[in-house]
């Protein structure tokens, strides 16, 4: 269960769950119609291009679930830990998602599938860097097992059994921050095109600033 959520779980789990449901919409919007911050349906997709014999596909689909891989490698050597822990290098990694994801811009105008790629491989590194706290697992890019967890937890109430409210509410917090940034990213691309995605990358920008600051405050109190 956990025991205690510093302010800075809550606003940092709400604003990147914001920023994947941001990224995942356009993908989806866009001419691939590619998902981006989960592998469940990439790998559906992956199956299905396998078993039609459709080489391109193949390749296609593996290079998405290699670029998210490559993000979460990079969390796991940079980062160095699964837990949040203030004083890791978040702020780094975070302003490194920025860079892929302002890349992906240009790339995506182009119709070039690198652009998914690169906002693949930001999303995986996303993902594992926010891993666990207190023992419970936080995952910002998808919402499936936030779902699951408030099913149990309904089951447990409908049988008198004790609820993790801390929990409870940290499902309630990731699944808005991502349906929320769903819509905010089908608004900003029906204006903006793909030059929506420097919105997330300018979150992720300014909160890689605002976590740096907020470290070096803590290291002087």
């Amino acid at each position: 269960m956990i025991s205690k959520l510093p302010p800075w779980i809550w606003a940092g789990a709400w604003a990147l769950a914001f920023i994947a449901g941001m990224v995942n919409v356009v993908g989806l919007l866009g001419f691939e119609h590619q998902a981006i911050t989960h592998l469940t349906g990439t790998t559906s997709m992956l199956a299905a291009a396998i078993a039609n014999l459709d080489g391109w596909a193949v390749l296609h689909f593996l290079t998405v679930l290699g670029s998210f891989m490559l993000g979460t490698v990079f969390s796991g050597f940079f980062i160095q830990d699964s837990t949040l822990k203030l004083g890791r290098r978040y702020g780094i990694a975070l302003f490194i998602e920025s860079i892929l994801l302002c890349t992906a811009v240009p790339l995506l105008w182009g119709q070039h599938a690198a652009g998914i790629y690169a906002a693949s491989c930001a999303c995986g590194l996303q993902n594992a860097m926010v891993s666990t706290y207190s023992g419970a697992v936080v995952r910002t890019t998808h919402v499936s097992g936030m779902f699951t967890d408030l099913g149990i937890f309904l089951g447990h109430a409908m049988r008198g059994l004790p609820v993790d409210v801390r929990r409870l509410r940290l499902c309630f917090l990731i699944i808005s921050g991502f349906l929320v940034g769903g819509v905010a990213g089908t608004l900003a691309f029906h204006h903006l095109g793909y030059a929506a995605l420097f919105i997330p990358g300018g979150l992720t920008a300014f909160t890689s600033l605002a976590y740096g600051l907020f470290r070096i405050r803590k290291s002087r109190m």
